[in-house]
């Protein structure tokens, strides 16, 4: 299967607006109690959430998992730090492409593979204002010349 094919739970559309993606990484996250059953009826929210590598482990900082209604005392703390797990080679890899002015490590995608929550990580350098005004335009043009087609067909 695919790298980011499977049980689609969230997807960060706002990452490729605001990065260049240039590579991609399949990461397991390290869960604790009831994050997996929030992830599972897809109360989840990564459009704010970054990676970024501290000594040596990745970790995914402000990714929001809702609390588990019935969770009671054994709830987790929504918003906390959660380590990925990555083999040693590709975070040595990140390690020398994050360190490049402009780059960063932004999650694309959450889903479930084989029963395990996995996280796409994207490697990513920064658009600028003027790249962003023209992806808009590209996409507009597009969706004009695909509405124009259409149009023609009927």
């Amino acid at each position: 299967m695919p790298k980011g094919k499977g049980n689609e739970i969230a997807k960060n559309r706002r990452a490729s607006h605001d990065y260049f993606i240039e590579d991609t990484y399949e990461a397991g996250i390290v869960l604790q109690g009831t994050e997996i059953k929030s992830i599972r009826a897809g109360r989840i929210n990564i459009k704010d959430s970054h990676a970024r590598i501290d000594r040596g482990e990745v970790k995914l900082i402000n990714l929001h998992i809702a609390t588990y209604e019935q969770g009671n005392r054994y709830n987790h703390d929504p918003t906390r730090t959660r380590k990925l797990l990555l083999h040693r080679k590709e975070i040595d890899k990140l390690i020398g492409l994050t360190q490049q002015q402009g780059y960063a490590l932004v999650p694309l995608k959450i889903y479930i593979k084989n029963g395990v929550a996995k996280v796409l990580l994207g490697l990513g350098k920064g658009k600028k204002k003027y790249d962003k005004r023209e992806d808009l335009k590209r996409k507009q043009m597009k969706r004009d010349v695909d509405r124009a087609i259409k149009d023609n067909m009927r």
